[in-house]
């Protein structure tokens, strides 16, 4: 098993925004060992996705007061990295994308910046944790334990290395919302189903209609799947699941052979 040797590069970002909480608990648990360098969105960029800034100039502002630099990026998540990869002569030898503010779990990544973010960091090479805190939304007041997945966080890197620095897939991290203590440990899955139960609310405004999305509790199809992301993640493990850029449906490339010409 190969070790991270201390005083590695880390990028570290998000799309919550660069005063996210999540960012500090990354910062407090790794830059004592790792030179940190961040750079995050200058607000909140939730559900972005891949989007790139390409049609007006991106800013990019270091922060004033702070542990290690900061830099607040005017850009989405995948800009961040672009950016912080390629400008600020960091080279980094591993790129963090989170702690996000609530799950990526199943067709969550599809949709989420945090996990963008490291799909760009595997686009340019560089390996990447996507990393988010999964509690549970219903429960707005609850108390959420960023410093337990900081510190999953530093021991994936401390003890597995030799798996996390493979830019040929990157891992989506989720962690419970428990104190370190209660959780059960840590279990590599593979993606769940997890259904948007979703609805659109609409309201008249000034002769036009606006819409907005009105979030529901999710059918998590996968729930008492083993094996699965939202299944350890429900029974208290935290899931390591590996996904790759290839998207390519090996089982579908002979679906319609032989092809005609005409």
């Amino acid at each position: 098993m190969r070790k991270a040797v201390d005083g590695m590069r880390i990028l570290i970002t998000n799309d919550d925004g660069i005063d996210s909480p999540g960012i500090r608990a990354l910062v407090d648990a790794l830059a004592s060992e790792h030179a940190i360098v961040v750079v995050a969105p200058s607000g909140n960029r939730s559900g972005i996705s891949h989007a790139i800034t390409a049609d007006e100039a991106i800013t990019l502002e270091r922060q004033n007061g702070t542990p290690v630099p900061y830099y607040a990026c005017s850009g989405t998540p995948a800009d961040c990295v672009f950016l912080g990869s390629t400008e600020l002569s960091l080279h980094p030898q591993l790129v963090i994308s989170g702690i996000n503010h609530g799950p990526n779990l199943g067709d969550d990544v599809n949709y989420s910046g945090t996990v963008a973010a490291a799909v760009e960091a595997s686009l340019l090479g560089i390996p990447a944790l996507a990393v988010s805190l999964a509690f549970d939304h219903k429960d707005p007041s609850a108390r959420r334990h960023w410093e337990s997945a900081a510190e999953i966080v530093r021991r994936c890197i401390a003890q597995r290395y030799d798996a996390l620095c493979n830019a040929a897939y990157y891992w989506n991290v989720n962690v419970p919302n428990l104190p370190l203590e209660a959780i059960a440990g840590t279990a590599v899955t593979r993606l769940g189903r997890k259904r948007i139960c979703g609805r659109i609310v609409g309201e008249e405004h000034g002769g036009s209609i606006r819409y907005y999305r009105a979030w529901e509790s999710p059918f998590e199809t996968d729930r008492d799947t083993l094996g699965t992301d939202i299944g350890a993640v429900h029974a208290g493990y935290t899931s390591l699941t590996p996904l790759v850029l290839d998207r390519t449906a090996e089982s579908g490339l002979d679906a319609l052979l032989p092809l005609t010409t005409r």
